[in-house]
């Protein structure tokens, strides 16, 4: 353990964890109904569900990635931040009612009555899968830093956070889970601003120097507003920011259980507002500390270790300062930050999974009269066995640093997929189940193709996409949604199930 890791920061840590852990129990009683469990009785107040909603979004890969990009470069991957406001706006204005008044917990379950048994069955699996990468990554970025910080295995971090989460993550529902991430956005948002305020009078010379250093190396760009389709310019970034935020709040179910959770549908939508809008703010500290960073290292260069100023190392440099120059209770706090972070995700995607596999597979396919009992079963053994899997996931990925990228690039075909099927089946009524199919064939391997042949894999040179990553799944998603419609008006086949019961009343 670090020496500079005082007794003080240990009694901070330690505090997080026992809040958390009590958080959960305390509301194990409350929890015994499914309806509880998946919907916290459709009875939270917005402010809630909101802060709920901004801990599910920032992850420890956020807390620790958004300085890391700050210092190496600039604010560009800010632009994916300015996106949200719109994003948010659409949620609000069409996703949030649509799944208001249809009432079903699973964000899936209407995909079938629009397309079938195929739509449900494959969105919901690429959802789970989406979700065993992203508390993988997850769990994995967050140990990797906080093996600089504590000394700890990583091993034993990840078996730490993973256990932690689960458990109060089965004990305590969705009820537990909303509460343990306000309290935990508390904490990260407290940590980040006590440390960026800090940041500012840490130079010799002052704030002045601060923003001097930061001006001379154009730490505050926001890159090209070039029409590049191959760089990450304002508008490559601003469009894939677009899309995937769409992502989030039209077919994440971890964000459509917020919707239901909230009592009523103005305490719905002060969630989505509160969530959406608090993220731009939160950013834009974590970039500032990016960029204060680089300025205090720029000062004061025998400080930063050279390993850390490689590219590839800038994720160490949040950490490092952290363990070396915040004073005793502050670096405690920051720890837990970065755990609040990490953990308000992984519970997120627990409850949410195992929803998922409870609605959309066991009463679909298993046992469509089971009662409150049988399905609580279920819903505790699907938390406890996707909070295994979730960290297996992350242990793997110590032994081998590779599967990360797969993992990421498995998780953006999935993600492509789903939301280009959604889009289809909300703004078209005339779409079919052919159109559906097709969409998703096509978009998949336009998906495919731009993911492998980026990377130099299967395709020659001549075969190969040549355009930035971040439009892989934006192409994909148009591609489903476009491929779909133009089936529908030139192809049209036989109505879905949907279409047919409509037409016949």
């Amino acid at each position: 353990m670090s020496p500079h890791f005082t007794t003080l920061d240990m009694v901070i840590l330690v505090g997080y964890f026992v809040a958390t852990m009590a958080v959960g129990f305390f509301f194990w009683k409350r929890s015994r109904s499914v309806e509880n469990y998946t919907a916290a009785e459709r009875s939270l107040p917005g402010w809630l569900t909101g802060l709920s909603i901004l801990g599910t979004y920032v992850s420890s890969i956020s807390f620790l990635a958004l300085p890391g990009k700050a210092f190496a470069a600039n604010w560009n991957p800010f632009v994916f931040s300015l996106s949200i406001p719109l994003a948010t706006w659409i949620a609000v204005k069409w996703f949030l009612p649509f799944y208001r008044n249809a009432g079903h917990v699973s964000a899936f379950q209407h995909l079938e009555a629009r397309f079938g048994t195929w739509a449900r069955t494959y969105t919901g699996v690429c959802y789970l899968l989406t979700q065993l990468a992203r508390m993988g990554a997850v769990m994995y970025l967050m140990a990797l830093p906080m093996n600089v910080l504590l000394g700890w295995d990583i091993k034993t971090i990840i078996l730490i956070t993973g256990i932690s989460v689960t458990i109060y993550s089965l004990v305590g529902g969705i009820v537990a889970v909303i509460w343990t991430d306000a309290v935990q956005t508390v904490v990260l948002i407290a940590g980040a601003l006590a440390c960026a305020t800090l940041m500012i009078f840490k130079l010799p010379e002052g704030p002045g120097q601060l923003f001097a250093i930061a001006s001379e190396h154009n730490k505050f760009s926001l890159g090209s507003f070039g029409a590049s389709l191959t760089e990450s310019t304002f508008w490559v970034v601003l469009v894939y920011g677009l899309v995937i935020n769409l992502q989030n709040f039209g077919i994440d179910q971890n964000y459509v259980q917020r919707y239901l959770a909230s009592k009523s549908d103005a305490e719905a939508r002060k969630s989505v507002w509160l969530g959406g809008l608090l993220y731009v703010p939160l950013s834009a500290v974590f970039f500032f500390i990016g960029t204060a960073m680089f300025a205090y290292y720029t000062a004061n260069p025998a400080d930063l270790p050279e390993v850390y100023r490689a590219a590839n190392k800038s994720d160490y440099v949040f950490p490092h300062f952290i363990v070396s120059v915040l004073p005793p209770g502050l670096t405690g706090l920051l720890i837990a930050a970065i755990f609040a972070a990490a953990m308000s995700t992984i519970s997120s995607c627990l409850n949410s999974s195992a929803t998922i596999l409870l609605n959309d597979y066991y009463l679909r396919f298993i046992n469509r009269k089971a009662d409150n009992q049988k399905s609580m079963r279920v819903l505790y053994s699907a938390t406890f066995i996707w909070g295994a899997l979730g960290t297996g996931v992350a242990i793997i990925m110590t032994g081998a640093p590779s599967a990360l990228d797969a993992w990421w690039m498995l998780a953006g075909i999935f993600g492509g997929g789903t939301l280009g099927l959604f889009l289809l089946g909300f703004l078209s009524r005339r779409a079919t189940n052919r159109a559906a199919l097709t969409g998703v064939a096509a978009g998949v391997v336009l998906i495919l193709w731009m993911t492998l042949s980026s990377k130099g894999w299967l395709f020659p040179e001549g075969m190969r996409s040549h355009f930035h990553t971040f439009l892989t799944i934006v192409f994909g998603t148009v591609a489903i949604l476009l491929t779909g419609l133009l089936v529908t008006t030139f192809l049209p086949g036989r109505p879905t199930a949907a279409e047919a019961s409509k037409t016949s009343h």
